[in-house]
């Protein structure tokens, strides 16, 4: 049986004030996850490097990232909190400077690396802070002011780098993060609750040889996807099938260990955090799956400037605001499995005028379309991280949070590759302009068709309502 979680006693006021703060984190770490993406041309061109070598900017960035989050669980119980998110931010401020400053390709991605470390432990442990200081009852007020940047940020990365590179200077794509960074330090030592951690807490070394590598693997290969050949070339399969075989042996060990120091996989058994963590995953095929998806369609079909495409995608963050700020009190009030079904239709609604619309007009139904995904996304995502969090005790948060981090930062690109797999499949059979729009269509009613996986397994969701999800789950954006 699963317990409540242990809420910290502090004001409702100091519970904003902290969220606010861990905002600032978040937010400049996940807008660090696409707003690079729109410059590799850029980069390349710059450096004069081939796009092979440019591609490890993200990559780098990438394995990093990822590799990092399964210790946060064990740094937050170790050092304390609010002093692992410290160094989280720190470290992400000291790669963000030195990336800026970069002067050749490969300490550039030397940097990257820097910036990936420090990146990928801030959202864990921010999940892992709230969950522990709000308690269950008030875990939604909480989240709000993480949330909406949390959604906000990945969907804003390309309109900010757009904008950079068309009016500033490359190196203002990390430049950008350090005043950020340094107002959340600052604002972190003097808000956040302290906490001196525990001294003997022991780090799993052997889980951290296994699962580590295995999560990188996954990643690599995930990454590999979208080259020539998909999931059919060695560079794929190879990474994937080490990382699955590493991952089964950790959780082999992790079901051996009495209290496991990285992350615990027995949450998975649980019905509210395994149903958050599967429909997270397969959202990857649909939902997470458009953000690669809307750039090109706008930029390859229909000719439009980088610039104009990050403003094009505007009304997708307008759909995110929108559920925030005045439909979530509504949602609230709901059964989650109605709240997160009803997400996926207005995303799979929102998803048609794209499979639809030609080359030339229809730019409404386009915009439209993107504010129904935008809506979509923040009532599928939302609840199912409110869910995966309220299925965590007090003392589980950190090892939790982990997890589902995990599963969050593997799984949807993992969906993203199969969408991207099937998208330069069809482009390569497509020898005329008419041709290339058709598999633009195709790949965006395969996107329509994959996002009945999340929609029928919404159903299966514990019945509780978004805001206080049962503490007697048995054994989740």
């Amino acid at each position: 049986m699963s317990q409540s979680l242990t809420a910290a006693p502090v004001t409702d006021r100091r519970l904003t004030l902290i969220g606010l703060v861990l905002a600032l984190g978040a937010f400049t770490t996940l807008l660090d996850t696409t707003i690079v993406n729109i410059a590799l041309d850029h980069l390349r061109t710059r450096f004069g490097t081939p796009v092979a070598l440019t591609q490890w900017v993200v990559t780098g960035y990438l394995l990093a990232y990822v590799a990092v989050i399964p210790v946060s669980g064990w740094m937050s119980e170790r050092f304390g909190a609010r002093n692992a998110w410290l160094s989280a931010v720190g470290a992400f401020a000291v790669g963000s400077l030195l990336c800026g400053l970069a002067s050749s390709l490969p300490a550039l991605i030397a940097f990257r690396v820097v910036q990936g470390i420090g990146g990928g432990m801030v959202i864990p442990i921010t999940m892992a802070i709230l969950a522990q200081t709000a308690g269950p009852d008030r875990l939604d007020k909480a989240m709000i002011p993480i949330g909406l940047p949390s959604l906000l940020g990945p969907l804003l990365g390309s309109v900010l780098g757009g904008v950079i590179l068309q009016y500033v200077d490359w190196r203002w794509l990390f430049l950008v993060n350090v005043p950020v960074c340094l107002a959340a330090l600052a604002l972190g030592f003097t808000l956040l609750p302290a906490g001196a951690g525990r001294r003997g807490h022991r780090f799993d070394a052997a889980g951290f040889l296994l699962l580590t590598p295995g999560v990188v693997a996954l990643a690599y290969g995930i990454s590999q996807a979208p080259g020539r050949d998909g999931f059919a070339a060695p560079s794929t399969w190879l990474p994937l099938l080490a990382g699955v075989a590493l991952i089964a042996l950790f959780t082999a060990h992790s079901l051996r260990a009495r209290r496991p120091a990285l992350i615990d996989v027995r949450v998975f058994a649980r019905r509210g955090f395994g149903l958050s963590s599967v429909i997270t995953f397969v959202s990857g095929f649909s939902t997470y799956a458009l953000a690669l998806l809307l750039p090109l369609f706008y930029q390859q079909v229909r000719g439009e400037t980088v610039l104009d495409t990050g403003l094009l995608l505007i009304p997708q963050g307008l759909g995110i605001m929108t559920f925030f700020l005045l439909a979530r009190g509504l949602a609230a009030r709901l059964d989650g499995r109605v709240v997160v079904a009803a997400g996926v239709l207005l995303t799979m609604i929102g998803i048609a005028p794209f499979a639809l619309v030609g080359t030339h007009g229809g730019t409404g139904p386009l915009l439209a379309g993107q504010f129904l995904q935008g809506l979509g996304f923040g009532a599928t995502t939302f609840p199912l991280m409110m869910l995966a969090l309220a299925s965590l005790s007090h003392d589980e948060a950190p090892r939790g949070s982990a997890a589902f981090n995990v599963v969050q930062r593997v799984g949807a690109p993992f969906g993203v590759a199969v969408i991207a797999v099937i998208l330069q499949t069809l482009l390569d059979g497509a020898a005329t302009p008419a041709a290339g729009l058709a598999a633009f269509s195709a790949t965006f009613w395969w996107t329509f068709a994959l996002s009945a996986l999340p929609l029928l397994l919404a159903f299966f969701i514990p019945k509780a309502k978004t805001t206080r999800p049962a503490a007697s789950v048995a054994v989740t954006a």
